[in-house]
C-alpha cells in the first residue's frame, strides 16, 4: 500500500498504546480518585522514595568509612611489623659492631709482638652477656591513639560490611501515606515515616563526621610514623655503609697476616 509523502506511518497505531501506563505503585482505589488528588498522591510517593534514596545513600556512605577505617588500621599494624623489623635489624648491626671490635683485637695481637704485649697488659676483655632481645617496637604515639580509637568501632565494620548489612528501612518507601500532615514539629516533619528518615539521616551524618575524624586522625598518625621510621631508616644505611668499610678493612688485614 503506497502512502503519500505527508502521511505518518504511526498514525495507523491504536492511541491506546500511546497512553501512559499505570504506575506499580498505584492500586485499584486510585481510579476513583481526581487528577488532583492523584497528583497530590504520586507527589506524596515521590516525597517518600527520595527519603528511601536518602537513607540507602547514607548507609552506603557509613559502609564504605568503615571499610576505609579498617584498611588504616591494617596498614597501621603493617607498619608496626615494619618498624619492629627496623628496630632488630639496628640491634643486630650494633652487636656485629662489637664483633668486629674484638676481631680487630685479635688480629692487632697476631700481627706484631708488640701488639700482643699491649693486649696482654691491657687483660682479657670482659666477658659480655648474651645480647639482649630488643624490646618491643612502640609506634608513634599519635598512631597509637588513632589506631585504639579505630579498633573501638571495628565492630561496625562488620555491621556495615555489604555481604553483612541489613538495612531496617521499614516504613519508607511508595507503599507509606503522607496522612499525618506535613507539618513541623522541632524541625522534623510531623508525619511519622518522613521523621523517621529524618531521624535516620541526621543520626548517620554524625557518625559520619566522626568516622571522618577518625580517618582523618588515622592518616595524621600514619604520616608521623612514616616520617619517624624515614630516619630511622637513614640511621640504618648510615650504619650499613660504616660497617661495610669496616668489614672490608678488617678482611684486608687478614690477607696481610698470610
Amino acid at each position: 500500500m503506497a502512502y503519500p509523502t505527508s502521511h505518518n506511518p504511526f498514525a495507523d497505531d491504536d492511541e491506546e498504546d500511546f497512553k501512559p501506563k499505570r504506575s506499580g505503585f498505584e492500586d485499584e482505589s486510585d481510579s476513583g480518585m481526581t487528577d488532583a488528588e492523584r497528583r497530590q498522591k504520586n507527589l506524596q510517593q515521590e516525597v517518600m522514595r527520595t527519603a528511601q534514596s536518602a537513607v540507602d545513600s547514607s548507609y552506603r556512605s557509613l559502609s564504605l568509612i568503615y571499610e576505609s577505617e579498617k584498611i588504616g588500621v591494617d596498614t597501621a599494624e603493617e607498619l608496626v611489623r615494619q618498624g619492629d623489623v627496623i628496630k632488630r635489624a639496628d640491634k643486630m648491626l650494633d652487636n656485629m659492631d662489637e664483633d668486629l671490635k674484638t676481631s680487630q683485637r685479635h688480629i692487632t695481637s697476631i700481627k706484631s709482638v708488640w701488639g700482643g704485649l699491649v693486649n696482654y697488659f691491657k687483660g682479657k676483655p670482659e666477658t659480655k652477656p648474651a645480647p639482649e632481645e630488643p624490646k618491643a617496637y612502640q609506634a608513634n604515639e599519635r598512631l597509637q591513639t588513632a589506631m585504639s580509637g579505630s579498633r573501638e568501632h571495628e565492630d561496625k565494620y562488620q555491621a556495615s560490611h555489604p555481604n553483612l548489612r541489613k538495612l531496617d528501612t521499614g516504613g519508607f518507601g511508595a507503599a507509606a501515606s503522607m496522612d499525618d500532615g506535613s507539618s513541623r514539629q522541632n524541625g522534623y516533619p510531623q508525619n511519622r515515616y518522613l521523621r523517621d528518615a529524618h531521624h535516620t539521616l541526621d543520626s548517620n551524618l554524625d557518625e559520619m563526621s566522626s568516622g571522618l575524624a577518625r580517618l582523618k586522625n588515622l592518616g595524621l598518625g600514619l604520616q608521623a610514623e612514616i616520617e619517624d621510621q624515614d630516619d630511622s631508616i637513614g640511621s640504618l644505611l648510615t650504619k650499613v655503609d660504616k660497617m661495610d668499610s669496616k668489614i672490608i678493612n678488617t678482611n684486608q688485614q687478614l690477607k696481610n697476616l698470610k
